[in-house]
């Protein structure tokens, strides 16, 4: 029996799964916090990531690893492989007006998206280049190799020594605005762009999803991993048509699509998925953690959460929410904060709140998914994953918004599981069937008037 890791090195922590190569079933796991904060020293992943494996039981009987992501961050090396500062990470919206000057620098929105498959934001790794170029010069100035997350974690697997040793997949290299998904190539003048520099850069190279880059010290051989969405896709085996709508430190609403998509007003990211396929995501930068907020407001856990939240009617007796606790991603507004309307004494209570806040972090992602539709991508089906999936009111919300069927596969850890596969892809030769177990369906009764609502906040409140 050939055993496989998976890891997701998320923005919050890490989380590893082994599981049986062919078979996919689940022999351990192990996982460990990250720190807070939207720049963390890179160190701190690789000591989480030890002490995960630790709690997993090792992988001396481990064949194969492979390791998911958190998209975008910037992880910037001098020339003897040192950490230049913290790694800015996807939700650092520092970086907006850099993103907004390397799109017009390069003939507009549409020319980018052209480019690219995404009109760039704050989130991507090429706005971060510009804003470390024109606020830490002298920092700038001393790179001379750029890593995403997870990219640099397979580096340090395999001991960390020399710039040949990285390597990543297109899938992630998508989510660094100097890739084209399509070609599979690096855009280097959209890095020279941001960089303000024609120097050369060391890149990771590109690694198919079925074969290895790498090996360990002590021969486990390492695959190419994936940015976080795509290892889920991959972990939920995903097939075109298949929407997943994830609900983690952010919310992300994506499809496996045979086409790709130029978005020119930067709702849609045209990114590549871990198959060969395409990934256009639509991603919000609120999700799991209003529904942390609204445990701290209220007083209660997440079960008792669901149950006021469904004790409330459709649209909360009036009351709305637009849930941009953090900014948001889309719609652009890096600065923006939340609000809440409508409220009045019939409301005022906590069977309101709940259920407000709920349907605010949902809007935003039916949204996500009328934008996938409206660029043509086939939407047959709708999975619901990530932790807040299994709070049933949200569940039960979901389909209400989005006007569908949900099928919620059962709880796990979806983008490690999407890494062991693409391991045991690599190790076995055939990406194999991977049995889920149980899913559940849910349908609700549509709530238009309630989407309505959010979006005439949402439009007519541009920056509270």
């Amino acid at each position: 029996m050939a055993l496989v890791a998976g890891v997701d090195s998320s923005t919050q922590s890490v989380k590893i799964v082994i599981r049986d190569a062919e078979s996919g079933a689940f022999i351990r796991e192990g996982r460990a916090a990250h720190p807070e904060g939207t720049e963390v020293d890179p160190q701190s992943w690789w000591s989480a990531l030890q002490e995960a494996l630790s709690a997993a039981g090792g992988l001396s009987d481990v064949a194969a690893i492979s390791i998911g992501g958190q998209q975008h961050g910037l992880v910037a090396m001098d020339h003897q492989g040192k950490v230049l500062r913290p790694a800015l990470l996807w939700n650092d919206t520092r970086s907006a007006s850099a993103a907004a000057d390397l799109n017009r620098e390069i003939g507009g929105d549409q020319a980018m998206a052209d480019a690219t498959g995404s009109v760039l934001v704050a989130s991507f790794t090429a706005s971060k280049v510009r804003w470390m170029a024109d606020r830490e010069p002298e920092l700038a100035a001393q790179i001379a190799a750029i890593a995403l997350p997870h990219d640099w974690l397979s580096w340090k697997l395999q001991g960390g020594n020399e710039f040949t040793e990285l390597f990543t997949d297109r899938s992630d290299a998508s989510g660094t605005g100097y890739f084209d998904p399509v070609s599979s190539t690096y855009r280097r003048d959209i890095l020279a762009l941001a960089l303000r520099s024609e120097r050369e850069i060391y890149l990771p190279r590109i690694v198919a999803s079925n074969v290895f880059g790498g090996v360990t010290p002590d021969g486990v051989q390492i695959g190419a991993g994936a940015g976080d969405n795509a290892g889920a896709a991959f972990g939920v085996q995903a097939q075109p048509g298949d929407v997943v709508v994830s609900l983690g430190t952010s919310g992300t609403a994506f499809s496996v699509s045979t086409t790709p998509t130029h978005e020119g007003t930067g709702t849609v990211a045209g990114f590549a998925d871990v198959t060969g396929n395409f990934l256009p995501l639509v991603c919000t930068l609120n999700a799991a953690r209003i529904l942390d907020a609204a445990v701290r407001i209220l007083g209660v856990n997440f079960d008792r959460l669901s149950e006021l939240a469904l004790s409330a009617p459709a649209g909360a007796n009036g009351l709305t929410l637009l849930p941009y606790f953090e900014g948001e991603r889309t719609p652009n507004r890096p600065d923006a904060t939340g609000v809440f309307a409508g409220m009045n004494l019939t409301n005022s209570n906590p069977e309101s709140i709940a259920r407000a806040m709920i349907e605010g972090m949902l809007c935003g992602l039916a949204d996500a998914v009328e934008a996938l539709s409206a660029q043509g991508v086939a939407i047959n089906r709708i999975f619901l994953v990530g932790g807040a999936a299994k709070n049933p009111a949200v569940a039960h919300i979901a389909s209400a918004l989005f006007g569908r069927e949900v099928i919620i596969p059962p709880a796990g850890e979806y983008v490690a599981d999407g890494a062991a596969r693409q391991a045991a892809w690599a190790l076995l030769g055939d990406a194999p069937d991977w049995d889920l177990g149980k899913v559940a369906h849910v349908q609700s009764s549509p709530t238009p008037h309630v989407l309505e609502k959010y979006r005439l906040l949402r439009d007519a409140t541009v920056n509270w």
